[in-house]
């Protein structure tokens, strides 16, 4: 394992290559993208929940094994939050407008922070399911992509079209590390605890995590702000 010390390292930190580079190309979006990857970059203190349960990755001062804490979860949730907020829109050259204020007391509005803190909730009961904690996370974030469509139905295609354009970004990190650390996966994961399903040596897990990351993910920074995504023809929007 000694060989692989650094990978989770590198890996993670190349994630702040895409970052920046929306980072810079989105001048108008970077207090989304900063905003956003702090947020995020929060979540990573949960990785005791996830190793040695999921994986168990080689980290710096060998944190992850010692502690189940390690700096580059912080390193990874950071950036992929950022990503997350701002693909969408960036690929799609759409920008972000103001939600009308006599939309934002529609009735259905009612459940705004309820869906916005639905992940969260439904995480702990299962968490504690006699599965493997990755898939209560997925759940999680699909439930929380869900709960925003019905609260926020402009987001629902915006979820979808998020998941896969994260899907495609987090697939193609997962293929480069299949490729450039050959026997990483089957060293770190811990596949006999998965599906055992593998798309180019790639876990199903992880592909299902970046899909349900992106669906969430994408429309998160618009519940908060309350911003909707501008389309190219003005029509307004009643929801």
């Amino acid at each position: 394992m000694k060989a692989y010390h650094f990978v989770w390292l590198i890996w993670a930190s190349l994630f702040l290559i895409p970052w920046s580079a929306l980072f810079i190309a989105n001048p108008a979006r970077r207090s989304v993208i900063w905003r956003t990857s702090l947020a995020t970059a929060v979540t990573g203190v949960a990785e005791p929940l996830f190793v040695p349960a999921y994986w168990n990755p080689p980290s710096l001062f060998d944190l992850a094994q010692r502690t189940g804490f390690d700096i580059e979860s912080i390193i990874f949730a950071f950036a992929v939050g950022g990503i997350g907020a701002v693909l969408y829109n960036t690929v799609t050259r759409r920008t972000l407008a103001s939600v009308p204020g006599s939309n934002r007391s529609r009735r259905r509005h009612g459940l705004h922070r309820a869906a916005l803190l639905i992940p969260y909730a439904v995480f702990v009961p299962l968490y504690l399911l006699p599965w493997n904690p990755i898939y209560a996370a997925i759940a999680s974030l699909f439930i929380g992509a869900a709960a925003a469509a019905l609260c926020r139905p402009d987001l629902a295609r915006k979820a979808v079209i998020g998941g896969m354009l994260f899907l495609g970004l987090y697939g193609a990190f997962m293929l480069g590390l299949q490729i450039f650390a050959p026997g990483y996966i089957a060293q770190v994961w811990k596949l006999s605890a998965l599906s055992g399903v593998l798309v180019d040596g790639i876990p199903l897990e992880e592909l299902l995590f970046g899909f349900s990351f992106g669906m969430y993910w994408t429309g998160i920074y618009e519940h908060f702000t309350w911003r909707r995504t501008t389309h190219l023809t003005s029509v307004p929007i009643r929801w």
